[in-house]
């Protein structure tokens, strides 16, 4: 069962841009807007591509596609209340990094606003959010 799906939407019928999407389960994310916001930040931190491993199975990897990618691009994070963080952004990275024995990804973990701001739909939005 394949729960993630990355997917193109037309931000406007009468123009042709394209915005690229991440869903995982009932939560989805703008990851055009998360790149637009993180374009000129350094990573916040690395991240251990083995400790993600057990969730690419929710994950569909273009195989081709994942062997062309950057592992110096900065994956994106947001930051979900009381489960720490979630992967938007990266992972067909996770997937190279795991198959070449890289052990370290640069990360950018947006900041909660950020993370709202990103957000298209899912979770709650209100002040309980963190």
């Amino acid at each position: 069962m394949n729960t993630h799906t990355r997917s193109r939407l037309r931000t406007n019928p009468a123009d042709d841009s394209q915005v690229e999407t991440f869903q995982m389960l009932a939560w989805k994310w703008n990851i055009t807007a998360a790149k637009q916001l993180t374009a000129d930040r350094e990573p916040t931190g690395q991240l251990d591509p083995q400790a993600w491993a057990g969730m690419l199975y929710l994950i569909r990897i273009d195989h081709a596609h994942a062997a062309t990618v950057d592992l110096n691009e900065p994956l994106i994070a947001v930051p979900i209340p009381e489960a720490g963080w979630l992967i938007i952004d990266g992972w067909h990275r996770i997937h190279r990094a795991l198959t070449q024995d890289v052990d370290k990804l640069p990360v950018i973990v947006l900041t909660p606003e950020e993370e709202q701001a990103c957000r298209i739909f899912g979770g709650e939005k209100g002040p309980g959010w963190r």
